[in-house]
Formats: C-alpha cells, structure tokens, sequence
C-alpha cells in the first residue's frame, strides 16, 4: 500500500504545527524517519522561523534602523534559532509521532536500526584489506 501524502495546504499546516487526519499517520511516520528527516526538519524550521523575522527585519528597517545592522541582527538570530532548531530536532519528531499513537522515541529507534542495518551492509560488500 502507497502512503498517502498531504495536499500542499494541508503539508503547510502541518509544517506550522497543526495536526493531519488519521489517514496521513504512515506518511507521518515516513516524514520522520526517511533517509531526508534531517533536511525536512530544516525546511519545517525554516518555513516557521521566516516569517517572523521577515516581520522583524521589516519593522527594524521602518523604525528608521540602518538597513545593514538590522539585517545583520535579524540574520544572527537566524543563526541562533535555526542551531537550536536542528539541536532538538530528534525530539520534536519524536514528540510529533507520539501525537500520532507512536510510542515515545519510536523514530529514534527505527533510524538507529536502519543505521545499523546500512553500517552491517557496507561491512558485509566492503573488499578484505589487501595483504
């Protein structure tokens, strides 16, 4: 059976945190332990954080602020945001699935396996040191 994905509304409101039908549980699942959960956490911080700071930098630069210093503080937090987002990004996926019935950790656990499994696959197709 084919996981059903989101529309694109309904990955938006996803990606803001709102909470999708049963129906989308699997893709869910997928979302956080594809072999890219890494890089779409990135984007889902991305597409959260952007706006507000588009907003902040906007009201930095009207409030007759020098362009370059604002944008500088608005690129800084960013930075800083965007490193405590990737930070506990394995927790908020696994505090996501458990709001889909997962047990806790459940995607931890199923990316170390497949790590595991991946590692045991390369030892098994590596060539034996040459003598």
């Amino acid at each position: 059976m084919a996981i059903r994905r989101p529309n694109p509304l309904l990955w938006l409101y996803y990606q803001y945190g709102g909470r999708l039908p049963a129906a989308y549980r699997e893709w869910v699942l997928h979302d956080g332990i594809c072999r890219t959960w890494m890089l779409r956490a990135a984007v889902r911080r991305l597409l959260q954080i952007a706006p507000i700071l588009g907003v902040l930098l906007a009201i930095l630069v009207v409030l007759g602020g020098s362009w370059p210093i604002a944008l500088g503080s608005v690129l800084l937090g960013f930075l800083v945001l965007f490193r405590f987002a990737l930070a506990y990004s394995a927790e908020s996926v696994d505090s996501r699935l458990v709001r889909y019935g997962y047990p806790p950790g459940h995607a931890s656990a199923l990316r170390q396996q497949a790590a595991k499994a991946e590692a045991a696959r390369r030892r098994a197709t590596r060539r034996p040191p040459m003598p």
